[in-house]
């Protein structure tokens, strides 16, 4: 906009012609960055930044202002006008700017770029974030009428189209994951703005009309049919998904190590919660990383299921459905940087405005911590969603969740025996988790270890030799740390995602109309367990506070009584089936008009006929979806629990044939797993949960193959659940096409049958099924499992 370019200004029919396109396909442009900040709130922050651009150039074109002074009105209206569109809640009546407004705005122009990246979206209109998008607009519609108004060179003033493509590479850059129809959006944008460039510039001629129409067409064809073939399954590059978050939770002590100190101080008023729901519990931190000397909370975005702690905006997305609440909260002597929250969270508004750039949410685990510290009077108010709790019979046969946690570290042997132990009647899931939940609260004792107040032994902590002495033990005696810790190991070991949940139960003796008080005395660790389509669902695997061992302290020295530890409560009867015949359908009326019997069977016959030509399509679908869960039955049901483990590494093997990412032919289980996981790593968002598995299930195959003693058939029908929820990690780091075709796919069904026929015409090749073993200490060397995976090294077993 040098003087030197400028001339009469540019008017009439053609300048409107000129606004409209270019205003338009800007305000077009920015349409990315709906998602991030939702566009209720989007919209006026980028109309008014449309209009007030628009306007400032054009009335300086008109007057023939310098371009200094365009840029001087540009200023003005961005700290007029941003008060109302930005920052409304620092001016006075909504509209006229105040001191701090203009301060907000000065400084909301160097760091909303920063923030919006680092906020987890929807941003809303929290602080001046949307000073960003109302730049954006404003000296895009400025640049953009300046150029097109005043410059006169045709050619150069069509260098005003350039203006909303830079707008839109801002939206991308600012925006989401989430795209607005990128195929139709791109082209649109592309063919207006290089027809109005092309007419601008006085080029505009029908053949290159023609032209640009067939170059448009083709590009598009290429890109829809080329760009899935180039790419594959890589997933869209979006800038704030690269950011780390600054908060890492490692950097703290384990909140469940803080149990006792919480049990000391058991009067103190920690919160005082309002608008409580009845029997809603408060969460102060959710633990799921286990290394074998406590557990901790991951949130560093290593696990999917752990999330990870970030800026939040004015609202926090959520899928859980349940009733919907607001509370309030004040702190009191409670400290730490752990935030207390209920249910999940959808919104959190500080009385302090300064204190919510301190805050970082897990919208995955529903926690939130406070990076500046808790402290005595600190006031919040959560909008959350309270989930309804189902019981046993809604969960029924619901599987569990495929959320990927941190793998256990140091888990004692007493995990896995007591857990086997416990849950081998169990069928479904649900029924897992409710018998280990009743073995511990059922059958241990309560107890805080407190001397002063008489309490019966029991030592702090939840690392691994407290849970093994716990477990170990005839008389089982805690609280709610060693019990929460040890049956979330148990639920881990045989398959279940869990994870412990250290928080406050208050008591209706607690309430007062509205208002709970929340003292030290009612911390409480519990255990969450995720069943597919219910979420995570708590369990209480604490005994009761009355269910302690029992001491009599009226015996003397003279009649001294020996101690008599209370037996457990004895198991309720079982419930007695009903009767056959009260369950027997009642006989149909059989004065039925003749004409409904007839319409049921044209129905059956139409039927019928329409099932033909889909049998024939779908009926060799199913039957290879059919043997391969034949195989996989199989494989799984081997007498042999050695070979049921062999056959899961197996299994995974065709998973990867299927899917066209086969492992090297007579390779190691240690090779074939390094090459699947560079197969699967970055594919795609399960891509590096699928390599992490794959060789942990590698090295777990070995060590059952090759180690000492025999595995129970607790541990083989944990590693095939693992087996399970790693292959489907394996489907997913692929389109569903390519899932649909490995459903089908006769690769893995041809190399097992090639594979029996080289078998057979090779006398000298060992079997692949293990006889039964004679001793309970195999070694490589006399152990068959699997020898076809290593016989490139050591040759035929003569």
């Amino acid at each position: 906009m040098a003087r030197g370019t400028e001339g009469a200004p540019r008017t009439g029919a053609r300048a409107g012609v000129d606004l409209v396109v270019l205003v338009g396909a800007l305000g077009f442009a920015l349409a990315p960055l709906g998602p991030a900040f939702g566009l209720r709130a989007l919209a006026p922050a980028v109309v008014g930044g449309l209009v007030l651009g628009t306007g400032a150039a054009a009335l300086g074109a008109w007057r023939r202002w310098s371009a200094l002074s365009v840029v001087a009105v540009v200023v003005v209206a961005y700290f007029v006008a941003g008060g109302l569109l930005v920052a409304p809640g620092t001016t006075e009546a909504g509209f006229v700017p105040t001191a701090g407004t203009l301060g907000a705005l000065a400084t909301g122009a160097a760091t909303s770029w920063k923030q919006i990246l680092t906020l987890q979206p929807p941003l809303g209109t929290t602080g001046t974030l949307l000073a960003a998008p109302f730049l954006l607009a404003l000296v895009g519609a400025a640049a953009a009428t300046a150029t097109t108004l005043r410059v006169r060179t045709p050619a150069r003033a069509a260098l005003a189209a350039l203006m909303p493509v830079a707008g839109l590479v801002g939206a991308i850059v600012l925006g989401t994951r989430q795209t607005v129809v990128p195929v139709v959006a791109g082209l649109s944008l592309t063919l207006v703005l290089l027809t109005w460039a092309a007419w601008r510039a006085r080029m505009l001629r029908p053949r290159r009309v023609v032209a640009l129409v067939a170059l448009a067409g083709l590009a598009v064809a290429g890109g829809a049919l080329g760009a899935p073939v180039v790419t594959g399954a890589t997933e869209r590059y979006v800038v704030r998904d690269v950011l780390v978050p600054p908060f890492d939770p490692r950097d703290y002590p384990s909140p469940l190590s803080a149990f006792r100190k919480y049990v000391k101080e058991d009067d103190a008023t920690l919160l005082t919660v309002t608008g409580l729901p009845a029997g809603a519990r408060v969460r102060l931190a959710t633990l799921d990383q286990f290394d074998g000397v406590v557990w901790n909370v991951a949130g560093d975005g290593s696990a999917e299921g752990s999330g990870e702690f970030r800026r939040v905006g004015a609202t926090i997305p959520t899928d859980v459905r349940g009733a919907t609440s607001r509370i309030e909260i004040e702190v009191g002597a409670l400290t730490g940087v752990w935030l207390p929250t209920v249910g999940q969270a959808t919104a959190v508004t500080f009385a302090d405005d300064a204190v919510a750039g301190d805050l970082r949410f897990n919208d995955a685990t529903g926690g939130g911590v406070l990076t500046r510290g808790l402290t005595s009077g600190l006031a919040y108010t959560l909008d959350v969603v309270v989930p309804i709790v189902p019981d046993d019979a809604t969960i029924g046969a619901a599987g569990a969740a495929p959320v990927i946690l941190p793998a256990l570290t140091g888990v004692p042997d007493a995990v896995d025996a007591k857990a086997a132990d416990v849950a081998r009647d169990a069928g479904t899931p649900v029924q897992v988790a409710r018998s280990l939940q009743k073995a511990l609260a059922e059958t241990g004792y309560f107890s805080h270890g407190l001397v002063e107040s008489g309490d019966y032994p029991s030592v702090s902590g939840h690392g691994a030799d407290r849970v093994a002495a716990l477990l170990g033990s005839d008389l089982m005696v805690g609280d709610g740390e060693q019990y929460a810790s040890a049956m979330a190991l148990m639920a881990r070991q045989m398959g279940l995602p869990a994870r412990v949940v250290l928080g406050f139960v208050p008591t209706d003796d607690q309430r007062t109309g509205d208002v709970v008080t929340v003292t030290a005395g009612d911390v409480e660790a519990w255990v969450e367990i995720a069943f597919t389509g219910y979420g995570w669902v708590p369990f209480d695997p604490t005994p009761p506070r009355t269910q302690t061992p029992q001491q009599d302290s009226s015996t003397t020295a003279a009649d001294p009584q020996p101690q008599v530890v209370q037996p457990p409560p004895a198991p309720p009867e079982p419930v007695a089936a009903p009767n056959d015949d009260t369950e027997q359908p009642q006989a149909q009326d059989s004065k039925k008009p003749a004409v409904t019997e007839s319409a049921w069977r044209q129905v059956a016959v139409v039927a019928a006929a329409a099932s033909v030509p889909l049998a024939v399509v779908a009926g060799p679908l199913i039957l290879v979806v059919a043997l391969k869960a034949r195989r996989r039955r199989r494989r799984r049901r081997d007498s042999d629990v050695v070979a049921r483990v062999a056959g899961g590494w197996d299994e995974l093997l065709d998973v990867a044939l299927d899917l066209r990412t086969p492992a090297p032919p007579l390779a190691t289980r240690g090779e074939s797993a390094r090459a699947l996981a560079d197969s699967f790593t970055g594919a795609a968002a399960s891509g590096s949960r699928a390599a992490s598995a794959v060789l942990t299930l590698a090295a777990e195959a070995d060590a059952t193959v090759f180690g000492p003693g025999l595995p129970s058939d607790a541990q083989a029908a944990a590693y095939w659940r693992r087996v399970e929820v790693t292959a489907a990690a394996m489907r997913g780091t692929v389109p569903w096409v390519r899932r649909f075709r490995s459903r089908v796919s006769l690769a893995s069904l041809r190399h097992r049958r090639r594979e029996r026929r080289l078998d057979a015409r090779r006398p000298d090749r060992p079997s692949r099924v293990p006889p039964p073993r004679p001793s309970p200490r195999p070694t490589p060397s006399s152990s068959p499992q699997l020898v076809h995976q290593r016989d490139h090294q050591e040759g035929p077993t003569p």
